[in-house]
């Protein structure tokens, strides 16, 4: 396994865990939870690198992790989608929230990532 599909599995690990913690133990929902766990994966993720790999990513590198961490992710919320879709079909409004919710993730994960991010914390 290469080492950006390594991040990706693992952040994606993480997403679930994070988000069984705290919208079941914790009870915090909605899209505050949502921005508040794609910001700790994201970080999580930035701080294994630099203490792992003791380094910058490069650019190809951060683009693999995020790209193969937002499919991996895309393709669990499709999914997740299909099972609602199942039990109502959602309206057009309820999808886009949903695709809100799923952008967080890739979104925060680009940013902590970036080098402007990761140079300023040393």
């Amino acid at each position: 396994m290469s080492l950006p599909m390594r991040y990706a599995v693992g952040g994606v690990a993480l997403a679930i865990v994070l988000n069984l913690l705290f919208r079941s133990f914790v009870k915090v929902g909605g899209i505050f939870a949502t921005l508040l766990i794609a910001a700790a994966t994201a970080a999580l993720l930035a701080l294994a690198f630099r203490l792992i790999q003791r380094r910058v990513p490069e650019p190809g590198e951060r683009w693999r992790i995020v790209f193969t961490y937002g499919g991996l992710l895309g393709l669990l919320y499709l999914g997740l989608l299909a099972m609602m879709t199942l039990q109502d079909t959602p309206s057009p409004m309820g999808v886009l929230l949903f695709l809100v919710h799923y952008l967080c993730y890739p979104v925060m994960a680009a940013l902590l990532l970036s080098e402007r991010v990761f140079t300023k914390v040393r």
